[in-house]
């Protein structure tokens, strides 16, 4: 969120007459797309565009994209600043005017209490917030919001205290304007984030989602219908024209409407979707296993999924293009397309027609409530599937509507009204490999090489295989490499970037001249372990470009904890330990609760030797999070090490009652037992994992080692005949088996 004093002044400082890069015109050098800033002066405003699109702007005019964000002021600010407080989770803010300005008194950044001046509104209804700005540039949402609706204050997040170190509290980069809200708030934003001194010097063309947000700087446009009159055509220079194809307009709307990450410095209208952000696939916790929502998914990811994008339905076959507003009223919005007599029809949704039941949105599209009150539809489109309700613990609306009946009861009535379920939905093949159910790595690979499913669906599928025996299905990670999908071709990336990539350099480096910049800058953090004297002659030259792209990529990203952690694993990559700790460290400054960054960083510490730092950042998660069982594994491994023994068999006893089946848990611990003359607790603890898993080659052989060396020949044979019959083609076992019967 950003600000400044007021009106004209304020526009003045956000952008300011500190120079910019230069502009050079767009430019392509084959797949290398131009990341060239565009000059906020070719950027006219809504006032231009009104000359002669004066119908298209009366209807955006108020809309929630001309209203995303505006200077506070007495036009603006939709809250009562009368004075009033409001109290949640031990906080009092106090909202209150001085003059024609407006203030808050709430906690601040240390703890203590300060007044803070209003300096932007962000939003309309139903809920709208308020802007602070900071002395390092940083400008800061409040997390007390308005609720516009209801007319009252409400806390964004009710059910915790948000205390004022964490990276959710207000003054914190969670709610920090700059990095998570500027980039689709306003038009044409460069954050110009400063990682050493922890500034910004963000700076935009229009304070506002203009009309120049989604059509494109309209300077060559007006120049040209000035210069033409009456023999203009167009010329291919403006955005999202009605003559856009569907799925092309999805996906550039898609830049504000997705929860993606980003990788490039600007969004200049060069390319696609995929030259400037990737996508959260559907994984927890954005989505429940099925794909239907969770978290916050801003609906683009959720539209993928839905056989309404496969067939060319778009945002404004529902949606006004301008106002945002609905194109109609209840039913009659789907039946534009489908059959009236077929489906608005009681045989058809079972429910009294007119009610609320019978309006197909309540079936197809059930929705969450997000930031306290904003309540959001599902727009995957979905049949419900109680049945699956069932398996994999994902919502259904039929529950959903009908208080107190549970999804038994849900299934038995869809069944009794539908019969059984008519087609199989994607979703029964991905959600139990999203949950790693055993064997549902068949389904996913039907799921991945099934074209016909959208590329979203697949790049998940691809993603889900990873639960599995990576090193079983390397020969699919390889083949996707080469898909035509290209999200599918950077999901495949990401998977092979987690394993030895020299084994694979010469299948990666063909995608460093990938069409798509994101597939570009993830094949070079793959390849990030080969030396650069390993790169043949003929990729030279595209791996420098590319280097460019990856080093926009990570700078971009470093005011994220992620973003610092991807740096970190980077130099992890190059073997730079040290600034891998650095970075690390970086980001837990920006986030000191996100333990799996701080589970590495003690790894890091442990793989450096310094083994103080390691023990006491281990103690740290587990003060923090006492059920998170991986780190009491690793605190035992390096106590262990540490020849401390009694403390590590301490820790592995907790790992095997928080993870049960971390077998690993129970072969170090039989080790320590046996370390300590302890045989019989090493035995039981082998016999406990093999409960767990009751064919794990690691337990039967340490089992079949440990009669061995326990002078229990006969059992150890048996162990051994085991090992040799469940796994006939280890050479290993089979030698093992052979000079056991030989004793």
């Amino acid at each position: 969120m950003s600000s400044l004093i007021c009106g004209f002044f304020s526009i003045v400082l956000l952008v300011s007459c500190k120079e910019e890069k230069k502009y050079e015109a767009i430019t392509h050098d084959d797949i290398f797309t131009s990341t060239a800033l565009i000059p906020d002066n070719h950027f006219l405003g809504d006032e231009t565009c009104k000359t002669c699109h004066n119908t298209e702007f009366e209807e955006w005019q108020g809309s929630h994209h001309d209203k995303a964000m505006q200077i506070a002021d007495s036009l603006s600010v939709l809250a009562d600043f009368k004075g009033e407080t409001f109290t949640s989770q031990e906080v009092t803010s106090r909202f209150y005017r001085k003059d024609s300005d407006y203030y808050v008194h709430t906690e601040g950044p240390d703890g203590t209490y300060q007044d803070y001046k209003i300096v932007y509104t962000y939003g309309l209804t139903p809920l709208q917030q308020y802007i602070v700005q900071f002395p390092n540039g940083a400008y800061q949402c409040l997390s007390t919001a308005w609720d516009s609706v209801e007319n009252k204050w409400f806390n964004l997040f009710p059910d915790f205290r948000v205390v004022h170190e964490e990276w959710l509290h207000w003054t914190n980069k969670g709610l920090n304007w700059n990095t998570m809200c500027s980039d689709c708030h306003s038009t044409n934003v460069r954050k110009n984030y400063d990682l050493k001194a922890d500034s910004y010097d963000t700076k935009y063309a229009l304070i506002n989602v203009n009309c120049e947000a989604c059509h494109g700087p309209g300077k060559q446009h007006v120049d040209d219908v000035k210069r033409l009159g009456d023999a203009y055509a167009p010329t291919g220079t403006m955005k999202m024209t009605s003559r856009i194809a569907p799925k092309q307009l999805v996906d550039e709307c898609a830049r504000c409407h997705a929860r993606r990450e980003q990788f490039t410095e600007n969004y200049n209208y060069e390319g696609t979707f995929l030259d400037h952000y990737f996508p959260h696939l559907i994984v927890e916790p954005q989505y429940y296993p099925d794909g239907q929502i969770l978290d916050e998914d801003y609906v683009y990811t959720s539209f993928l999924q839905s056989k309404m994008y496969k067939n060319d339905v778009a945002c404004n076959s529902c949606h006004n293009t301008h106002s945002l507003k609905l194109k109609m009223e209840g039913n009659a919005l789907c039946t534009q397309c489908h059959t009236p007599t077929k489906y608005n029809t009681p045989e058809h949704h079972k429910h009294d027609m007119g009610t609320e039941s019978a309006e197909c949105i309540n079936c197809h599209m059930p929705g969450r409530y997000y930031m306290g009150n904003d309540f959001r539809r599902d727009h995957s489109f979905r049949v419900p599937r109680p049945d699956l309700s069932l398996k994999y613990n994902t919502p259904n609306a039929c529950v959903g509507c009908h208080e107190g009946k549970d999804n038994t009861w849900a299934w038995e009535s869809f069944q009794k009204l539908y019969g059984t379920v008519d087609s199989l939905h994607f979703s029964d093949k991905l959600a139990p490999g999203v949950l790693g159910v055993a064997h549902a790595d068949a389904g996913l690979i039907d799921l991945i090489h099934d074209t016909s499913e959208n590329e979203l669906v697949r790049a998940s599928a691809l993603r889900a295989l990873s639960n599995y025996d990576v090193q079983q299905h390397l020969d699919e990670y390889i083949m996707r490499l080469n898909d035509a999908s290209p999200m599918v071709r950077a999901t495949s990336v990401d998977v092979l970037s987690n394993i030895n990539t020299n084994d694979y350099i010469n299948y990666l480096l063909p995608l460093l001249e990938d069409p798509k910049r994101t597939v570009r800058v993830k094949t070079f953090y793959a390849l990030a372990g080969v030396s650069e004297l390993q790169i043949p002659e003929k990729y030279k030259a595209s791996y420098k470009k590319v280097k460019k792209e990856f080093d926009t990529y990570l700078e971009v990203n470093t005011d994220f904890a992620g973003g610092l952690a991807r740096k970190g694993n980077y130099y992890i990559k190059l073997g730079n330990l040290q600034q891998a700790i650095f970075y690390y460290e970086k980001a837990l400054e920006v986030d000191n609760l996100e333990n799996n960054i701080r589970l590495t960083l003690a790894n890091l510490y442990y793989n450096t030797g310094d083994y103080k730092k390691a023990e006491d950042t281990f103690k740290l998660i587990i003060q923090q999070e006492p059920d998170y069982g991986s780190t009491y594994y690793s605190l035992a491994l390096l106590l262990a090490e540490l020849n401390r023994e009694e403390e590590a068999i301490s820790y592995l006893e907790q790992t095997i009652t928080k993870m049960p089946d971390n077998i690993r848990a129970y072969y170090n611990l039989s080790l320590i037992y046996d370390k300590l003359n302890q045989p019989n607790k090493a035995e039981s603890t082998l016999a406990k994992g093999l409960k767990a898993d009751p064919n794990n080659e690691s337990l039967l052989y340490a089992l079949a080692y440990h009669y061995l060396n326990h002078n229990n020949t006969n059992k150890a044979k048996n162990i051994a005949k085991r090992l040799v019959e469940l796994y006939p083609n280890n050479q290993q076992y089979l030698a093992f088996y052979q000079q056991l019967l030989a004793i």
